[in-house]
């Protein structure tokens, strides 16, 4: 029996977490039965449908995200025409909420695993083991953490004259005999299985043997699950309890990386520093075991660090660690709306304290869509984060998750948004069509000029003939359109004459 975890990244460079999460589960007691594939957006689906036909896999299991579920979705109009004795099963943030919904979209589809799959799949796999030994092992009593770190010991015995077990006729049956319907978390035709209790992280294995297959590429790592704040527009805010993998299990598992001298290793944590002694263990570790190469990324809540934490971040290796902070908006109202509680001064502080010791790459983010704000509120936000220095200042837009509380207040405030992934916003009561196009226009102008950091000097000296930075950036972005240079795209070199003649 082979089941094949597949992903489908967004980038070469980046990888999922997720499948090899499930692997490390699994790879003690069915390793042999459980194999990864990794392949991006840009590829074409017909050479990914064309690989997986080639792997013959018994079960598919596909990782959701909005940035794959269109080469995803594609992809499963065709598999079941090529591999029809193939079970297909879907995981992840993008099918977790709406269940029933894809399970009509696509009637291939065996089932799937909701929220988080570690167990689920463990206890799947035993379900197919069961069904391949032909319904003769014991009822699964056990977690699906305690199967995966237990090695099997059962032997079947088969009669030597009973049907071939690779024939049409004996897969058809095995198929029929299995029952998923005693396994916790899933999404079947006839509905729901038991709900899945949340997972003891520090139970899991470590996700990596070696760093081999990702040379050239990012490392992800979890030290927390779950998220204090309740921001409505964020998946994480359904996860209201936060899990921390024991200490003493992160620090052995940062020397894998420290020894192996990984370029960066990226944390998913929703928010490192929700635990102030978590995330100083782990920073002062950090900076008594540096190598000199490895660069860490976190994603925290700036408002929250304390003075004792900016002295140790101060003291860290230039280029050690980078900080993405979630500001999202200074319009008080707006904050209130999407239930995110922020002191403003306070990570204004934060921010500039770090910003002084110039050796921690900042990268603060914005959204645009949010209640309340119109776009004159917006340029607001976005002068104020501005002036905060960040290395990288991400204008994002709002994303209608499904699942994610706003999705269903999308009445109230007026928003609309695209019906297909990454579902962004089109309006609302308070930024039209229009505005979200300009704002668009004024993103491309900030990744090219400000994000790029290749024009650090012009930047800061142009500033001063505008009102504010944001109006730098929208006249830029005017200039751009009358030129026509958004439609040319033109190369870096000339983005410098652009810049110049405007």
């Amino acid at each position: 029996m082979k089941f094949l975890l597949v992903g489908v990244n967004a980038k070469y460079i980046h990888s999922n977490p997720a499948i090899y999460s499930l692997y490390a589960c699994a790879r003690e007691t069915f390793g042999q039965s459980v194999e990864i594939a990794e392949y991006t957006i840009n590829q074409r689906t017909e050479d990914i449908l064309a690989q997986l036909y080639a792997k013959k896999p018994d079960a598919i299991g596909f990782s959701c995200y909005i940035w794959n579920w269109n080469t995803i979705s594609e992809i499963l109009h065709n598999i079941s025409k090529v591999l029809p004795d193939t079970d297909i099963w879907l995981g992840g943030p993008q099918v977790s909420f709406n269940a029933p919904q894809i399970l009509a979209q696509f009637p291939a589809v065996t089932g799937i695993m909701i929220g988080e799959g570690e167990e689920t799949f463990c206890e799947l796999l035993e379900e197919y083991r069961r069904s391949e030994a032909g319904g003769e092992t014991e009822t699964v009593t056990k977690t699906g953490i305690e199967i995966a770190t237990e090695v099997a010991t059962e032997v079947v015995t088969k009669d030597p004259d009973t049907e071939d077990p690779g024939s049409e006729e004996s897969k058809t049956k095995k198929r029929s005999e299995r029952d998923f319907s005693s396994v916790a978390g899933l999404c079947l035709r006839p509905g729901f299985t038991q709900a899945r209790q949340t997972t003891d992280l520090s139970k899991l294995p470590f996700l990596y043997e070696t760093t081999e297959p990702f040379q050239n590429r990012i490392l992800y790592y979890e030290s927390s699950r779950g998220c204090p704040y309740r921001c409505s527009y964020c998946l994480s805010s359904i996860d209201k309890t936060v899990r921390l993998r024991d200490i003493e299990t992160v620090k052995k598992e940062l020397d894998f990386f420290l020894e192996a001298k990984a370029v960066q290793v990226k944390f998913v944590d929703r928010t490192f520093n929700c635990v102030h002694e978590h995330a100083m263990a782990i920073w002062q570790y950090l900076h008594e075991h540096d190598n000199g190469i490895t660069n860490f990324h976190f994603e925290i809540s700036a408002d929250i660090i304390n003075d004792e934490e900016i002295a140790l971040l101060k003291k860290l290796r230039p280029g050690q660690v980078q900080l993405e902070i979630g500001v999202q908006s200074v319009n008080e109202k707006t904050l209130d709306a999407i239930h995110r509680r922020m002191d403003l001064d306070r990570l204004g502080y934060v921010v500039s304290e770090i910003w002084k010791n110039r050796n921690i790459h900042q990268h603060l983010d914005l959204i645009a869509g949010l209640p309340y704000e119109d776009y004159r509120s917006f340029q607001k936000s976005f002068d104020a984060v501005y002036a905060m220095k960040p290395d990288q200042l991400q204008l994002g837009f709002l994303k209608v998750l499904n699942g994610a509380p706003i999705s269903e207040q999308t009445d109230e405030y007026g928003i609309a948004y695209t019906d297909q992934p990454p579902y962004e916003v089109l309006y609302t009561k308070w930024l039209s069509y229009g505005d979200v196009i300009r704002l668009k226009k004024v993103e491309e102008m900030v990744e090219q000029y400000y994000n790029s950091n290749q024009f650090v000097h012009t930047l800061s000296f142009l500033e001063k003939a505008f009102p504010s930075p944001f109006s730098m950036f929208e006249s830029l972005a005017d200039f751009y359109e009358e030129k026509g240079y958004f439609t040319n795209s033109p190369a870096r070199s000339y983005r410098y004459e652009v810049l110049l003649d405007f």
